[in-house]
């Protein structure tokens, strides 16, 4: 069985004040000594006798109230903290004294001794020592308390009385509920303060009838806890809530401790405190806090969706982060963004970019304005619907669904929904629709996250909608620009590839193109006219056609690139930075001009040689005043050039001299067998390159291969 004595939590200053006040007057003697057996304190009573003074003289001279004080009679004690008993009894009443502390320090439970010496003449004190422990339940010293005979005891006895009658009137007083229980944890007192509380009567509260008070939900764990430390004899120390005679709950924090005598427990002591001020100021300062975190996660929220927004290209990619921020904000099971389409017809996306349908508060099957749904409501009110559960959707759509209600929800794992209107320019897009697995409130704080997000997701499905236009306008003109199919040429093998950027959906100023000329040779030409749109691709055209034209009057390179440097610096503006490779060739022989304005090297793959780049001179882009020049350029028989634009070699993680060099290092891999079929060829280099890197431009390559026997 457990003795331990517990010092009791910090108590309110009044509370303190009290106590120190009885302990330090009291007519008996009280001590506390630390581990090493030496005085840590002691009262001015037990100063007064160790001097030889009676008590009540010695309380009333001084009130030593901390370690290291004298006592304060006259005359003055030697200071006594820090001493053994030996050094201030007689020695073999401090011998006597300090074999008493070691066993209760060794064994943990009080020891009473009689035959100590009192203030009196011939008269001697009884000693009760006990250990003292510390919130933790370890040992921390012992105390002392020194009672004289008879007629000592009964002032004494007096003195305890009357301190009790205080305490109890400053309890009675306070918010403090005093009680006292039996060793098996049964109220064997009356507790008049919690009488007073509960409105219970003395046979009501007595016994284990103080637990019926307990509010329903707490009583199992109580009884279960009390129990607990009643059989192990551990201190009880909880927090629950109270029925008042009011009928109300109020909360109380309750400590009990186990008072024992010669190693058992006599009886249970404990105090509530009513903290329900104390608990509800805490559950309001949660709430705030809960409010203030939700609302500060949900303004994050907002501005992560508009920072993802604005990068979305595609209603697709804005139907992607609107689905991501439905899901994470508010739980979300699914997300749709519906755009009008003709005028009254409704085109469904989901998070799947797919078209689908509007789900259960849409039942008519056709998707028009006029069919009932969250969304064609918040289209025709321009104002956000919330239905709550399946209850809310029959009242707010009551004799509007084609079918029951039941019969669609019985096939549909949605039960809440939430419709917003996309307005952009005073004028509806469409609508954003959330659906939730469960009934789903949405509190005012939500509503304007959600109408907040929706003006978002309107302005970005306003910019998608018109890049999605332009770009297919600007990728059908590219397309157009570019040959159907490249010319078919005895003693040559062409392959070409254009591969836009898929990344941002935009169309560049790739080109490429091949054509017989008057005397039977072959022109070939890559080009790459910077920047992107409609702007890059409309250059892109007017180069190439004026290249086709001034190549009919006359083929040399650097008659071409002339004419095209005097056509450009007249027609197109100076930041459209263009280059090109232009070549003329002879089919049966391999041999040709080649002409270069700014463009990357050509690569040329020759049997049993290492790839190699051609040496001709670069040049300036196009419409940079410079000389152009031409240079000579053969194939032997067996050989492949390869033409291409810098998105083959070079992006954002990978500058264009590394690409370079891993451009000859992929061809020195191939298999020589892919030399004679380009096509394959083409898709190996394609392959190779981009593997492992994100395409950030467009891509071109052309390759040409002149067979070992002439034409194939």
């Amino acid at each position: 069985m457990s003795t331990e004595t517990s010092v009791p939590r910090p108590r309110d200053a009044p509370d303190a004040a009290l106590v120190d006040m009885l302990m330090l007057e009291a007519p008996f003697g009280l001590a506390l000594f630390g581990l090493d057996l030496r005085f840590r304190w002691l009262n001015a009573a037990l100063a007064g006798a160790l001097a030889g003074e009676p008590a009540g003289d010695a309380a009333a001279k001084g009130k030593p109230s901390q370690v290291g004080e004298q006592a304060a009679a006259a005359p003055h004690p030697p200071a006594l903290t820090g001493l053994l008993p030996s050094q201030v009894w007689p020695e073999h009443v401090g011998k006597r004294a300090e074999a008493a502390l070691r066993k209760v320090l060794a064994d943990g439970v009080p020891l009473t001794e009689p035959g100590y010496p009192a203030a009196a003449p011939a008269a001697d004190a009884s000693a009760s020592w006990f250990p003292v422990h510390d919130e933790d339940g370890q040992i921390l010293g012992v105390g002392l308390i020194l009672t004289e005979g008879a007629a000592a005891g009964q002032a004494a006895a007096e003195e305890i009385r009357r301190s009790e009658e205080r305490y109890r009137t400053l309890v009675q007083g306070g918010a403090q509920v005093v009680w006292v229980a039996a060793p098996d944890g049964s109220m064997q007192e009356d507790s008049p303060e919690w009488r007073r509380v509960t409105g219970q009567s003395a046979e009501e509260f007595l016994g284990m009838g103080w637990l019926d008070s307990i509010h329903p939900e707490d009583r199992e764990r109580v009884e279960r806890a009390w129990r607990e430390c009643v059989r192990s004899g551990k201190v009880f120390d909880d927090r629950y809530r109270v029925r008042t005679k009011a009928g109300s709950y109020r909360h109380y924090d309750v400590r009990a401790v186990p008072v024992e005598r010669d190693g058992k427990v006599v009886e249970w002591v404990g105090a509530s405190a009513d903290v329900t001020s104390q608990r509800e100021a805490e559950e309001m300062r949660g709430r705030l806090t809960e409010q203030l975190s939700a609302a500060a996660l949900r303004t994050a929220r907002l501005q992560q969706a508009t920072s993802m927004l604005a990068e979305a290209l595609t209603v697709e990619q804005v139907v992607e982060v609107i689905t991501e921020v439905g899901r994470t904000a508010i739980g979300a099971l699914r997300s749709a963004v519906a755009l009008l389409e003709g005028g009254s017809r409704l085109r469904f996306v989901n998070e799947e970019n797919e078209e689908a349908p509007a789900g259960p508060d849409l039942v008519s099957g056709s998707h028009t304005l006029e069919s009932p749904s969250v969304v064609t409501k918040a289209i025709a009110s321009r104002k956000p619907v919330l239905v709550e559960d399946p209850e809310d959707l029959r009242r707010q759509f009551s004799g509007e669904l084609d079918v029951e209600p039941e019969r669609v929800l019985a096939s549909s794992d949605e039960r809440s929904w939430v419709g917003l209107p996309l307005i952009a320019a005073g004028a509806p897009l469409g609508a954003l629709r959330f659906s939730f697995g469960r009934p789903r409130k949405i509190i005012e704080e939500e509503k304007v996250f959600l109408e907040a997000l929706a003006g978002q997701c309107a302005l970005a499905v306003e910019r998608a909608t018109m890049y999605e236009r332009e770009h297919k306008t600007a990728e059908t003109l590219q397309r157009s620009l570019l040959p159907d199919k490249l010319p078919s040429v005895p003693g040559l093998v062409l392959a070409a590839r254009y591969l836009p950027v898929t990344r941002n959906m935009e169309v560049g100023g790739d080109w490429y193109d091949a054509f017989r000329l008057a005397d039977q040779r072959l022109a070939v030409a890559v080009g790459d006219v910077m920047g992107k749109g409609l702007q890059a691709a409309a250059g892109m055209g007017r180069v190439r056609h004026a290249l086709r034209a001034l190549a009919l009057t006359d083929p040399r390179p650097a008659a071409v690139l002339g004419g095209l440097d005097r056509l450009f610096s007249a027609t197109e503006e100076d930041e459209q930075v263009t280059t090109l490779a232009y070549l003329v060739i002879d089919p049966e022989t391999g041999a040709g001009v080649l002409g270069n304005a700014g463009h990357l090297p050509a690569l040329v793959l020759e049997p049993d040689a290492a790839p190699r780049f051609d040496q001709v001179e670069p040049g300036t882009p196009l419409g940079l005043a410079s000389p152009r020049h031409q240079h000579p350029f053969s194939l032997r028989p067996g050989s492949t050039a390869v033409f291409y634009s810098d998105g083959l070699v070079e992006n954002r993680n990978r500058g264009l001299g590394v690409g370079l060099a891993e451009l000859a290092e992929v061809a020195a891999r191939a298999d020589a067998r892919l030399f004679g079929r380009p096509e394959r060829l083409l898709e190996y280099l394609v392959d190779r390159m981009l593997a492992g890197h994100e395409q950030d431009d467009d891509v071109t390559v052309l390759v040409m291969h002149l067979p070992p026997g002439g034409a194939p």
